[in-house]
């Protein structure tokens, strides 16, 4: 088991994919980084015998990983996910909304809240947060959420830096960038854009678990694509997804316990699923033997 520490630039982690602005970090960790520990250690090397399990960034990776390198990892875990469907980038439809901050109707416009509770209590809107970054550091550079998001996301601008989704000031989003942003890391619109020639890859490989009560609202993201996970035919994906009842963020499946508990058994949660699959699935021939204590 490796936890990989891949900080950059913009923030203490890559995200774990390739990107304009950060860097080829996830082809740097598939096809280097993990083939040199496994043959340090020897690992297997084989797609069949690695997975992968993350909450919040480390969930979108899981599950990003899994999509983009489908031959190379044999199941992912993901728990309460970063926006994995851009129509739900936490509360903003990318494509559809005008504005990132507020709903706009014929007689007002309402701010978009951005941080609740488990009571749905608003603590802070979309607009504050955003604004928030951009007083500790311009072009994306805050080190916080919003704009790693956009590093990884973004194209580069002319000016070098990411190219903003929105106007950090008054949140009118740049429909160029959200198209690009679809293209290259909408996860759900990945997946249904490819299925035919991913869903072979992914059969029974895609888990994820989110709190209904997320407090990011990362949850509207999972709705909308367990919808297409749950049409899919030939074949259909076989996975799982679940939520917590009142969760808040980084609940991961454990329905048993305080989400302020379950959130700290991620590796006895997993691993056990995780070798059960392994077993299940192996070439015929494998060892299955020398790494079971």
């Amino acid at each position: 088991m490796i936890e990989i520490q891949h900080a950059n630039p913009y923030y203490d982690d890559s995200y774990a994919v390739n990107s304009a602005n950060l860097g080829p970090y996830g082809d740097a960790i598939v096809y280097e980084l993990i083939p040199f520990i496994e043959k340090k250690y020897r690992g297997i090397g084989k797609g069949w015998a690695r997975f992968m399990y993350g909450g919040s960034t480390g969930g979108w990776e899981a599950l990003a990983a899994q999509i983009f390198y489908p031959d190379e990892f044999n199941g992912c875990y993901a728990a309460c996910p970063d926006p994995i469907d851009f129509r739900a980038y936490t509360i903003v439809n990318i494509y559809d909304h005008k504005n990132a901050y507020y709903v706009d109707g014929p007689w007002k416009k309402t701010p978009r809240p951005g941080l609740r509770n488990y009571l749905g209590e608003v603590s802070s809107t979309l607009e504050q947060m955003n604004h928030r970054e951009m007083v500790i550091g311009a072009h994306s550079r805050s080190g916080d959420q919003w704009d790693i998001w956009q590093a990884v996301f973004s194209p580069a601008g002319e000016d070098g830096y990411p190219k903003p989704i929105w106007d950090r000031m008054t949140g009118e989003i740049d429909k160029s960038v959200a198209q690009y942003w679809k293209e290259h890391y909408d996860l759900s619109a990945i997946l249904q854009r490819d299925w035919k020639t991913l869903g072979p890859k992914l059969q029974g490989k895609i888990h994820i678990y989110v709190g209904d009560m997320d407090n990011y609202y990362l949850n509207n993201a999972v709705y909308l694509i367990e919808a297409f996970l749950e049409s899919t035919k030939d074949p259909y994906y076989a996975g799982d997804v679940d939520y917590g009842d009142r969760a808040e963020h980084c609940w991961n499946g454990d329905h048993t316990r305080p989400n302020a508990l379950s959130r700290l058994r991620y590796h006895q949660m997993y691993i056990p699923k995780a070798v059960e699959r392994m077993m299940k699935t192996a070439p015929l021939g494998a060892d299955l033997k020398s790494w079971r204590y």
